[in-house]
Formats: structure tokens, sequence, C-alpha cells
């Protein structure tokens, strides 16, 4: 019977697609996984159990996390839910803020930071600056642009017809302006108008909205019928920014809701001035975004280049430095961005990750210096399953770790290291629901709804439970309290490193059968690790269809739990020394080699030949795993 040996050194593919089980002559078919269920893959090619979560706080309700980072050690949590804004330092609450969006809404706002204030736009609602002074003082306004000489400026534009006319009863003071088509709405109140380049503000509308009283704000040229006039781009009427980034020292305004296509980029150094004035190099910029479609811009990006995401394409501004002469517009893919979600896109080793508007895909758009243009490559390719609508991402750098919130309450987790080609997709799950998620500094926090109960909970290293509580107590003892956020849920009990089995939360807290002086409890999860069959190559040294496990030697790292199931169920496998003695779990965390003698022939297929499956809270690592089998022949 010939004999044949599969050597597994490394999981960086990540979990593969069921659709791609026939084919063994991929790659990523040897470094990928059938199932990768709540574990975190490292750059290296290993794989952890994933950090628990920590419990941080409870939310008002369902809505978005947002980073805010002043500097490496000023960073906070941004808690968005209905009409409130939550923010968090160190996982403790530090202000309230009262809000303008509601839950609705909160779907699709968009935002940017510079230095302590963070700006947030919507279609709907006007944009707002959320600011951090000194002495954790926190304050949310509207956005004021730039005024000279009772001059505001903002972006203007004609919306009515090329032909609509205005004609003002006077040049100077409190006039009446009539226009030849309905114009003026109640939201024009307290706008601006330019008619030949002069300001006046809309105090009042007429009803039929031809009329409209205004003042003027400077001295009209003329009291002549003109269509040489435009209004504000951005007011009530014709909605608010859309998307919103900083680039070479501008701020970026990519669409709003009444002109999807346009973009806006501020004058130099002056990034509440949109004043186009003669065109100079420093003064504001503005044009739309023509193609053979409307593109509505759904988000702007500084990169290499500004990068332009609309829902039908993929746009690069190129300009070194951005002028008003210098500025080009080139479209580079046409895969275009989600439209019912605004899910920001990510820097990663220079890509730029973002959500395509359909299909289970994360578009990577990376300049090719080969070409000069930018590449749209699908990331998920080999794991669509695992991408079910995407709603929220974040990365977490230190770890190289993206997380992608699913519609269906799952995060998938993408390990990338574009240097050494390193990209496999593990899915997370928890008893509850994943809404959002956010890194901050070297935090990444998850808004999760449990029983309908909204919970912000951070991913800790030293936590394998989630919605987890933790404690240390000098001298030790049996009674613990504070778990109320938990009360009449089973969790898992670690006491002093050990098991200390499950136990139901009454009226806040726990009692052990022993005292302990640190304790650390929380919800189980349960993490999955099954590789992928033989591929066709190593069965066709026999005859297919026909094999034999023999062995299995897996090598972990500062593991203390493992449980496999090599075709006979479940069981808890006991370390051994280099004696070849049998041990329990030792206290303290193995590293070496595991082997485990399995029996009995098998039909080849789909079926993996062993599986790891265990809710233990203790810890596991997987770095390499090698199968002995033989073959009918």
């Amino acid at each position: 019977m010939p004999h044949a040996r599969i050597y597994k050194t490394s999981f960086a593919g990540g979990e593969i697609a069921p659709q791609l089980l026939g084919r063994g002559d991929l790659r990523a078919y040897d470094n990928g996984a059938r199932r990768l269920r709540n574990v975190f893959i490292h750059p290296t090619g290993g794989i952890s159990r994933r950090h628990g979560l920590r419990f941080v706080d409870f939310a008002p309700g369902t809505g978005r996390l947002i980073a805010f980072e002043f500097n490496t050690e000023q960073v906070y949590l941004l808690v968005f839910s209905d009409r409130c804004i939550d923010v968090y330092r160190q996982g403790t609450r530090v202000a309230r803020l009262e809000a303008p969006w509601t839950a609705d809404q909160l779907t699709q706002i968009n935002w940017t930071q510079s230095a302590d204030t963070l700006l947030v736009v919507h279609p709907d609602v006007p944009p707002r600056k959320i600011t951090r002074t000194t002495g954790e003082v926190w304050t949310l306004s509207g956005w004021t642009f730039e005024t000279v000489s009772n001059r505001i400026h903002v972006p203007h534009q004609k919306f009515a017809a090329p032909a609509v006319t205005l004609t003002p009863s006077a040049t100077s003071g409190t006039i009446s302006l009539t226009a030849s088509a309905p114009v003026f709405g109640q939201g024009h109140v307290g706008t601006r108008f330019r008619i030949v380049n002069k300001e006046v503000e809309i105090l009042s509308a007429g009803v039929g909205g031809v009329n409209a009283t205004a003042l003027c704000r400077e001295v009209l040229a003329s009291t002549a019928a003109t269509v040489d006039w435009t209004e504000q781009a951005f007011s009530p009427v014709h909605g608010w920014p859309v998307s919103v980034c900083f680039h070479q020292d501008r701020l970026v305004i990519g669409g709003s809701r009444d002109l999807p296509n346009r973009l806006w980029l501020s004058k130099s150094a002056n990034l509440f001035s949109f004043d186009l004035a003669e065109g100079r190099d420093d003064e504001a910029i503005e044009f739309p975004i023509l193609s053979d479609q409307v593109n509505a811009i759904r988000h702007v990006f500084s990169g290499r280049h500004l990068q332009i995401f609309t829902s039908g394409a993929e746009w690069m501004v190129t300009g070194d430095p951005l002028t008003p002469t210098s500025i080009q517009l080139f479209r580079q893919t046409r895969v275009g961005s989600r439209i019912d979600r605004t899910i920001p896109p990510q820097d990663v080793d220079g890509a730029t990750l973002f959500v395509p508007r359909a299909g289970p895909q994360l578009r990577e758009f990376l300049f090719a210096d080969s070409e000069q243009a930018y590449q749209a490559t699908d990331l998920a390719m080999l794991a669509h399953h695992l991408i079910d609508r995407a709603v929220d991402m974040a990365y977490d750098e230190p770890r190289r770790l993206l997380h992608v919130v699913m519609a269906n309450g799952t995060m998938a987790t993408l390990t990338v290291y574009r240097d050494e080609e390193v990209s496999g997709w593990t899915q997370q799950s928890t008893s509850g629901l994943i809404l959002a998620v956010a890194n901050v500094g070297e935090e990444t926090y998850v808004m999760v709804d449990r029983e309908g109960a909204i919970s912000i909970e951070a991913f800790d290293e030293t936590f394998h439970v989630d919605c987890g509580l933790a404690g240390t107590a000098v001298p030790a003892k049996s009674q613990w309290s504070g778990a109320d956020h938990l009360e009449g849920r089973t969790v898992k009990v670690v006491a002093d490193g050990a098991l200390a089995g499950d136990q139901v939360v009454e009226n806040g807290g726990i009692k052990l059968d022993h005292p302990a002086s640190a304790v650390q409890l929380g919800l189980a999860f349960t993490h999955i690790v099954e590789p992928l069959p033989p591929s066709g190559q190593t069965l066709a040294a026999g005859q297919a269809g026909r094999l034999r496990p023999i062995s299995l030697t897996l090598r972990v790292w500062e593991t203390r739990a493992l449980q496999l199931d090599t075709g006979r169920g479940l069981v808890h496998v006991p370390f051994a020394r280099f004696g070849g003695s049998i041990l329990d779990a030792p206290p303290q965390p193995y590293s070496g080699d595991v082997t485990v003698r399995t029996l009995g022939w098998r039909d080849a297929g789909i079926e993996p030949l062993w599986r790891i499956e265990q809710d233990t809270p203790l810890a596991f690592t997987l770095l390499s795993a090698s199968t002995e089998i033989g073959l009918a022949g």
C-alpha cells in the first residue's frame, strides 16, 4: 500500500469557497483551508483563536463607530446613534453630544478628520464639525465658510434653466427679485444668490416661486433682467455635500444631493473658502465629472492621487500640485461603489480597498507603474461565500487585519500583507449580530446587537470570551459581581487561568466553587479549523477514491486546549512531552508537536481528513499540520 504525507505549512490562503474544491492546482489550495471560523491568520502563515471581545458599554441604539485620533496618545471612539454622539476614551465615556442625524440617516454619513476637528456630511443634513478642545470639551457646530466684505465664499450653481432671468427692483438695500420662471422656495430663506457676480441674501419667498425679497450684500450692477445669476450650491433646497476629504492642503467636497457628479476643491491652505476668483494657482477649483453616464460621487479619497469613487466608475485626479490650470481627470476602472450605504475606503499598504456596488467582492484600487494607471482587483475572488452585502469596514494596521462587517451579522477578516503576497479570509461570528466596526489606535471596536441590547465591545488579546469582563482581587474571593450586562446569560468562566465551568449570571454576578484572585467571564464562541481535502495530485499515487489516514501531527504554539475530530467525533487531545508521556493540558501554554494516530479507510471526496472545533476559552495557535495517509493501490 503506497503512503503519502500531506504537509500544510501555511494557512495564508485563508478559507476557500466550496466551488474551488476541485482546483488543487491553485497555489491558494496549498495554503488555504475549507473552514476557518473565529480565528485570525498571522501574516507568517499560522492561525490563532481570535481575540475575545471585552465589554465596554451599551449604546442608545444601532448606529456607526468612528475613530477620532488627535495623536498617538489621544485617541477616541465616537459612537453615532439616533440623534446622539457618545465619545469614549480608553473605554470610558467622556462626553455626549446631541446630533442632527437619525438612525436611518447614519447609513449615508461621510467624514474626514484634520487635527482636532472631524467633518461630517450627509446629503440631507447641513454639514457639521465635531471639535475637541483642551479639557475634554467637545462641541458640534455647523460649517462656517469664509466671509470677505459681506461675501460668503461658498460654491455657487445655477440650478434653473439657462434662459431663466432674475430682475432686481433696485441695486442696494432691501429689494424685490422677480424670476421669469418659478425659482424661489421657503428653503431659500437665509441663502445667498449672486446676480452678475454681486451677492444678495434671500429674506423671504413669495407664493408661486417667482418673487422674493432680498437684502443686497453688495451693490448690484443694474436693475435689468439677467440670465447671469447663481445660488448657493448647498442649501435646504438643493441638499448638502455627500463626501469629503483633505488633499494637498485643500478641502475636497465630492458631490451633493442635487449635484451628484460635481467636485469642489477649496483654496489652498484656506479650507472653507471656495472662491474661484481669477483662477490663480492657489484659488478654488470646481468641475463636473462628465462621461457616458451620470457618475454620482460616493467617496473622495486622498492617496497617491486624489481618487474619486462614483456609482459607476473610479477616477483619478492628477496635478502636481493641483491648480486650476494643471488639474486633469482620468477614468481608471468601471466597477462602481455602493449607493445605498457609505463604506469609506481603506488604505492598505498603498492600495485603496473599497466595497463595489454589486456582487460579493472587495476591490483593491492600486496604481500599476507598468501601465501608469489604476487597476481594481477583486480580493474576495476565492472566498466570495464569506461576503454578504458589506455594511462597514476597518483596518487594524498593527495586526494587518481588515475587518468587513456583513449584513447578516457576521464579519469577514482579511489578513493582508502585500509584500509577502499574503491574502487570506476568515469569518468571525458571535452570539449576536455584528453591526459596525472601527479601529481606534491599536484597538478594534465593534457594535453588537445581543438580543436587542446594543453593546460596544473591543477585541482584546487577553480575552477568549465575548462581551467579556475581567477582574482581580486580593485576597482571593468566590463571589464576583459587575456582570449586570450578562444577567441571565450562561457564561464561560476562567479563574486563575483554569477553567471554572459554565455559570448563569444572577443578580449581576457569579459564585465560584473555590476562591480566585483573577477571573474572566463572558459568552462562549467556537473556533473551527478544517483543511481542504487532498488534491488530485496527492491521490494520483494510488487508486482514486480510497485512502486511510494513518497519523496527524499538529505543530502548536503556546496552546492550552485542543479538541480534534479525525473521523470519530470531537475528543480532547492531551499534549505529549519529549519522552512521549501523555499529560493533561499543562498549566502553562504548550508549544511543540502533537501526534494523533488514526484508523479506518475512507472514500476520498470533499470531506476534510480532520477538524478542530472548540469553545474552550483558552489560547490556541496552530502553525502547521502534516497528515500521513495510505492509498489503496
